[in-house]
């Protein structure tokens, strides 16, 4: 089993090129596809307190949903919100990894270098051609 997990949207860039740098690190993690097996409330409740972020930033505010449910309102309270991302697993946003250095939101996708415990392993780049990763493995400013 792998210490490394996704919560990953294959249909998102930034989610998919997060994943493809997991992968340029030498690490198969473990993929949860969170739109067909959302996490619980208490492990939506812990991936946000271990991001160290505000639920309001969690929360995907593009979308119909976000707009149709009015989330923008700052009526609603964190348990609320949460609620909400349960119910509606688009409203979470992603990706969010988890590895043994932390756990982040990674947007932009490069963040995640920030918590893999290996090196990147060769050149990467964004499926936007972005330059991130050089050949010699170190990212690119």
């Amino acid at each position: 089993m792998t210490d490394t997990l996704i919560y990953h949207n294959p249909k998102c860039g930034t989610s998919r090129n997060t994943l493809a740098l997991i992968r340029n690190a030498g690490i198969e993690p473990q993929v949860i596809a969170y739109l067909e097996t959302p996490p619980t409330h208490d492990q939506l409740v812990k991936l946000i307190a271990d991001c160290g972020l505000p639920v309001r930033e969690v929360l995907r505010s593009k979308g119909e949903v976000y707009d149709e449910l009015k989330l923008n309102d700052p009526k609603w309270t964190d348990d609320e919100l949460i609620d909400f991302m349960i119910a509606h697993p688009i409203l979470i946003n992603r990706p969010i990894v988890v590895t043994p250095r932390g756990t982040k939101l990674c947007r932009p996708s490069e963040l995640v270098l920030d918590i893999l415990h290996q090196p990147q392993q060769g050149p990467f780049t964004k499926e936007d051609g972005e330059v991130v990763i050089d050949a010699q493995g170190r990212q690119v400013k």
